[in-house]
């Protein structure tokens, strides 16, 4: 097995994982903010036990760094507007809008990295777009707003994945998450600190059931924690663009996983067979049609 083929097997490992976070994230009775916020808190205590996070800190450039605590600060701000677009509609909704991530990663990828505009990530991206629409058929007008939010998640995720991408030949995945998921979690506090002071007002902190500790302890750990550094360690191998039109399989898994767990859907239309036939069709063509020589540029 080549690196290349390993790294798609942990990437496909880790979309699975980021399935069961929506089905999670509407299971935990909190707030989307205090959600995300216990999430990365529990993923950074447990990468403590992993790694020598004084040495790590003390050691590393100034520079790169800061790099990685803006890069944790956009993955923060991404869960939260994630949770938040399932908090507003519904997780297939949620789901639903991160299908054009990588349509927004085929237009930020050339510009951050400064390379060429590739026309055959451009055109998958767009493609991706109609079989999303497919999987869940039809949005009610209360769920827009949840809709809009999930397409703001979509740009900040191709935005982080993107990042990492520069980063991540020079560090290893574990440190990288500790790193970025430690900035998302003192960023968010400030966010819950000055948000409970302009409201009057502090939320609730503490998951109300036993049932929301597990959830929150499957989501930091197996969801994040294990998915997270999986899918990191895949970009060393894979570009940004193909780890995000791999996440487009994510909404596939998650809304079956609402059908199966929440009873979102009754049955699975045959919409949503077809939607998720495109989007596979996608996700798979792209290592064919890449080896066409010179299809889509450089």
């Amino acid at each position: 097995m080549t690196a290349a083929q390993k790294a798609y097997l942990q990437l496909h490992f880790a979309v699975l994982l980021f399935g069961f976070t929506a089905i999670l994230g509407k299971l935990i009775q909190l707030s989307a903010l205090v959600l995300v916020w216990w999430r990365v808190l529990i993923t950074a205590l447990s990468l403590m036990l992993l790694i020598n996070t004084f040495k790590l800190v003390r050691t590393l450039p100034r520079r790169q760094l800061w790099s990685l605590i803006g890069i944790g600060i956009i993955v923060g701000l991404h869960w939260l507007t994630f949770y938040g677009a399932i908090k507003l509609s519904n997780s297939s909704i949620g789901v639903l809008a991160m299908g054009s991530t990588s349509l927004f990663s085929a237009i930020l990828e050339p510009l951050i990295l400064k390379r060429k505009f590739n026309l055959l990530e451009i055109g998958l991206g767009l493609l991706i777009i109609p079989g999303m629409a497919l999987v869940v058929n039809g949005i009610d007008f209360s769920m827009m707003d949840g809709l809009l939010v999930g397409v703001v998640s979509a740009i900040l995720a191709a935005t982080f994945s993107i990042l990492n991408k520069a980063q991540v030949a020079q560090l290893d995945s574990l440190s990288m998450t500790f790193i970025e998921l430690s900035s998302a979690c003192i960023f968010l506090g400030l966010v819950i600190l000055g948000s409970s002071w302009y409201n009057g007002n502090f939320p609730v902190m503490l998951p109300p059931h036993w049932s929301d500790w597990g959830y929150l302890l499957l989501l930091a750990l197996l969801c994040t924690t294990f998915g997270y550094a999986l899918a990191l360690n895949a970009l060393k191998h894979l570009s940004a663009f193909v780890s995000n039109l791999s996440m487009n399989l994510e909404p596939v898994y998650a809304i079956v996983l609402a059908w199966l767990l929440l009873n979102e859907d009754k049955e699975l239309s045959a919409n949503f067979y077809w939607g998720a036939a495109v989007i596979m069709a996608v996700v798979f063509s792209y290592p064919v049609l890449k080896r066409v020589r010179g299809f889509g540029g450089s």
